[in-house]
């Protein structure tokens, strides 16, 4: 994706006021050209990022909405308080709904553990208060990023990507081991796949390949290249990243042929030829 591009959808993200479910059809109706994985994973990106900047100033010194739903409960407002206020804040619905809730819990029990708390947040069905469960409820299904059943489909769609990058080595004869066969081989830092011959894709060796089921910008891919793919780099030599829902054109430059980037898996592939080596003649 072009950096102008991007920057135009950021700016539109960035100037959106609701929940992040309806900016998510404000993207996709924008950006049509865009697939919607692409928009959802980018959108996902940024609201995470302000989060992390807002989320001192939101939540921060044991600061609490709880007062501020009982008034509006007392107001006789119908449900869904806690969703009008994460939208009038500009916050994530879950992260208010955990809150609300961790006050809640407080009040009961002033000991009350952080496992306690997260089992009803998990399970909203164990809160005693009838109508706090609900609005709890709510603000976790209305959440695309944030909570329980967004972690779950986060997680299902990087297995899902992980299964179809197998299959696509399997289909072609490529033989492979993963993630978990190279933990038990004692690996700690694993990627996704380790090839057990090497290919060549546009004419870059690949001895292992990454799947990463999200957009990449600048900010992710600094990130997996301190923590992840250099330390590949330097165990087994150059490979392939996969960024399914696709990544900014200028990340190209910044991988210093230690690995090559793209957004699907690739089409043009080079086996090596066991027969092209010739044995060393003997003396």
């Amino acid at each position: 994706m072009k950096l102008e591009v991007y920057n135009d959808v950021i700016a539109a993200i960035r100037n959106f006021r609701g929940l992040s479910r309806d900016c998510v059809n404000m993207l996709q109706t924008s950006y049509k050209d865009i697939p919607p994985n692409t928009l959802y994973s980018i959108l996902s990106l940024e609201i995470q990022q302000k989060m992390k900047i807002n989320h001192t100033k939101l939540f921060g010194n044991n600061k609490s909405y709880y007062d501020s739903y009982l008034e509006a409960v007392q107001r006789g407002e119908h449900m869904g308080i806690l969703l009008r206020m994460a939208q009038s804040l500009d916050t994530s619905p879950a992260l208010l709904a955990r809150n609300v809730l961790e006050k809640y819990c407080t009040l009961k029990d002033a000991n009350v553990s952080k496992n306690v708390v997260a089992k009803l947040f998990k399970d909203t069905t164990l809160i005693e208060n009838r109508d706090l469960a609900y609005e709890i409820y709510l603000c976790i299904l209305y959440d695309d990023l944030y909570g329980p059943i967004a972690d779950a489909i986060g997680i299902s769609i990087g297995h899902e990507y992980e299964m179809k990058l197998q299959n696509y080595l399997t289909q072609r004869n490529i033989a492979f081991r993963n993630e978990e066969h190279l933990r038990l081989r004692g690996y700690d830092k694993t990627p996704d796949i380790k090839l057990e011959v090497p290919i060549a894709v546009n004419g870059c060796v690949i001895n292992w390949i990454e799947s990463k089921a999200r957009f990449g910008n600048t900010e992710v891919h600094q990130k997996y290249m301190r923590e992840q793919f250099l330390s590949y780099w330097n165990r087994f030599g150059s490979g392939l990243v996969i960024y399914w829902f696709g990544f900014l054109e200028i990340l190209h430059k910044s991988t210093e042929k230690k690995f090559i980037i793209m957004d699907h898996f690739p089409e043009n592939i080079t086996y090596m030829d066991p027969a092209s080596i010739k044995p060393a003649n003997s003396t």
